[in-house]
């Protein structure tokens, strides 16, 4: 992702274990016009969806 990317444009983004703990919207994209900052436990599961965007995300390096 590059830093000038608008958050929740994207439906689904492969995480790896440095993007841990993942937060929706991550910390590297533009959040101004986003939904609060929530935090996703991924790890159990390997996929979770955002409870506010519906984005899916995926870890891909378990």
């Amino acid at each position: 992702m590059t830093e000038d990317q608008q958050a929740c444009t994207e439906r689904r983004y492969e995480v790896t274990n440095k993007d841990l703990p993942l937060s929706c919207p991550m910390p590297d994209i533009a959040g101004w016009n986003a939904h609060p900052r929530v935090f996703l436990d991924i790890k159990s599961k390997g996929e979770i969806l955002c409870p506010y965007c519906g984005t899916k995300y995926v870890l891909v390096d378990k």
